[in-house]
């Protein structure tokens, strides 16, 4: 994942089986480029998109989150064939960064838990004790960050080349900010204004606040300064070898 919990940031390349018949076939003296596709999505998209279901189906969704997903998508593809095509599948289907680094799989475990398991445990328990706010002012990061994880498993399935799959947590992360500035508002009305009890509260507004403080970083520490410019120069790169 980057900017999110799917594959982006480990960027999972090709599977070992087409890896182990890419050499053979490269030993014997054949040159062939790589499938076009993918396969199908993982578990973890699929887990996703569970959850973009559950939370359109409950109507706490806008249609301006609707809207936004719905542009993504088409934004993707055109941006795909106007201005980032597929240069060298090879080594747009390459990691930017080692999928076996320790330090990043601890920091895409801190994403999933932050953004996406502790807001379901939230708004689940708010269910049972009535809180409508306190779901109603979650529900749209977590159903952002959702679409974010279905959409970077669509990229990676589809092989999009490196700077359309830095799009989708770029574009993502920058929208669910202002969800989250929303959330942290509504958190810290008056106690009154919430059904649930005091100690779901200081859950909530601590729940917001670390969203805050972690998808900020991942945007103005992690994707934009880190993330961008190495995923662009190997994009880039792929012009000298194909010249």
């Amino acid at each position: 994942m980057s900017g999110g919990v799917g594959p982006t940031c480990s960027d999972i390349s090709l599977p070992k089986e087409q890896h182990e018949d890419f050499s053979s076939l490269k030993k014997k003296g054949q040159n062939i480029a790589p499938s076009k596709k993918a396969g199908f999505l993982s578990f973890t998209q699929l887990n996703a998109l569970a959850v973009i279901t559950i939370l359109a189906a409950s109507g706490m969704v806008s249609p301006e989150d609707f809207a936004f997903v719905v542009f993504s998508i088409i934004y993707m593809f055109f941006i795909s064939k106007v201005a980032f095509p597929c240069v060298n599948p090879s080594k747009d289907s390459a990691s930017v960064f080692d999928p076996k680094n320790k330090i990043l799989r601890l920091y895409v475990s801190v994403a999933a838990i932050i953004g996406l398991f502790l807001p379901i445990a939230y708004i689940f328990e708010g269910i049972f004790e009535g809180d409508k706010e306190g779901i109603k002012a979650a529900a749209p990061h977590l159903f952002l960050l959702a679409s974010q994880v279905f959409m970077e498993g669509v990229a990676f399935s589809l092989r999009f080349a490196i700077p359309v799959r830095v799009f989708v947590p770029v574009f993502y992360n920058s929208r669910r900010i202002f969800t989250i500035v929303e959330w942290l508002t509504s958190e810290f009305k008056v106690e009154q204004d919430h059904g649930g009890s005091a100690r779901r509260v200081l859950v909530g507004r601590a729940l917001a606040v670390a969203n805050m403080a972690f998808w900020c970083f991942n945007l103005f520490g992690f994707l934009l300064p880190v993330y961008l410019p190495k995923a662009f120069k190997k994009y880039y790169s792929a012009y000298d070898v194909k010249d």
